[in-house]
């Protein structure tokens, strides 16, 4: 049986997102760009050198807050051109839906925001990959600011793979680089939206087969986070204290030979030429607890876990 051929027999259940999302006008980003003058008195907190600097700055008008428009304004350092892009970002204006909806920041009018400081932005070819900026949203009771350093990644998947043989249940995981932590680290297959479309499924797939070499059928897989209450938005937020990034955790089950997970297991692959150089392990499941700290694998199994227990993922069958 080869790689390609990998299946599962389990037809995920009834898993629809019934998350209501708040439509936003993405028009009202479509402004004109703005250089103001700085004067001297505002110099020291901006840096600025002279008593008449140039700014970029933005504006924009919410429905949730009509009257009193947000200024968006570009840090020292930051190129017309990255502002721009900043601007007409995905990632800036899905944040601003995510403060706008029924849950949102701004939903009960407690709050208010009131500019947004764009500090980096990182390209990924022609869209906007990493946003780095901070919003000053004031809590109107108190009139202080909320903490609003923000490090914008947008969505991403991660994908709990499952094989069964001979009597042994194997998780897979990916040996990878991560610079920010300054370690290899053993985690779920994942990968970040590289568009606007939407398509979690679809990238958990490619991303699957990308640093795997396993081939799933979209049919085959379960979407674990789709089993949380719709308030959650059905997604997880590893870190919502300083990024935006919310995954799309899915399951895949299936059965094969023992010479799949001996080919498998320290499997060369990712995109080498983008500087991926990734490893795959094959573990037992009922170690992978103990043997990554990766938060996307841990949420998986308590997801996975907690849904067996409630019947809401029917058994494995050959």
């Amino acid at each position: 049986m080869s790689l390609l051929a990998l299946r599962s027999s389990l037809s995920p259940p009834f898993l629809s997102n019934h998350f209501k999302k708040f439509s936003f006008n993405s028009s009202l980003l479509h402004r004109p760009i703005h250089r103001t003058t700085i004067a001297r008195a505002c110099s020291a907190k901006m840096s600025t050198e002279s008593s008449s600097n140039s700014q970029l700055t933005h504006t924009i008008n919410l429905p949730r807050q009509l009257g009193q428009p947000v200024q968006v304004i570009a840090a020292p350092g930051v190129s017309e051109i990255d502002f721009r892009n900043a601007i007409e970002s995905s990632l800036l204006k899905q944040w601003l839906k995510n403060i706008q909806t029924e849950t949102g920041l701004l939903a009960n009018g407690d709050m208010l925001l009131t500019q947004v400081l764009v500090q980096g932005v990182d390209m990924f070819g022609k869209h906007v990959g990493f946003l780095k900026f901070k919003a000053d949203i004031i809590d109107k009771e108190t009139g202080k600011k909320v903490p609003g350093i923000v490090f914008a990644r947008g969505p991403a998947v991660a994908v709990l793979i499952l094989l069964d043989s001979e009597g042994e249940t194997y998780a897979v995981l990916t040996e990878q680089v991560r610079v920010p932590v300054g370690r290899l680290i053993l985690e779920l297959p994942a990968g970040m939206l590289d568009d606007d479309s939407g398509d979690f499924l679809g990238t958990a797939v490619r991303e699957v087969e990308e640093e795997t070499g396993i081939n799933l059928r979209v049919e085959d897989m379960i979407d674990l986070t789709a089993l949380l209450d719709p308030l959650t938005g059905c997604r997880a937020f590893p870190s919502p204290g300083g990024c935006d990034e919310e995954i799309s955790l899915f399951l895949y089950r299936g059965s094969v030979r023992k010479e799949i997970i001996t080919e498998l297991q320290g499997k060369q692959t990712g995109l080498r030429d983008h500087g991926e150089l990734i490893k795959v392990h094959v573990v037992p499941y009922h170690n992978l607890w103990r043997i990554t700290a990766d938060a996307k694998a841990l949420m998986a199994i308590a997801l996975y876990e907690m849904a067996k227990r409630d019947g809401l993922v029917p058994p494995h069958k050959n």
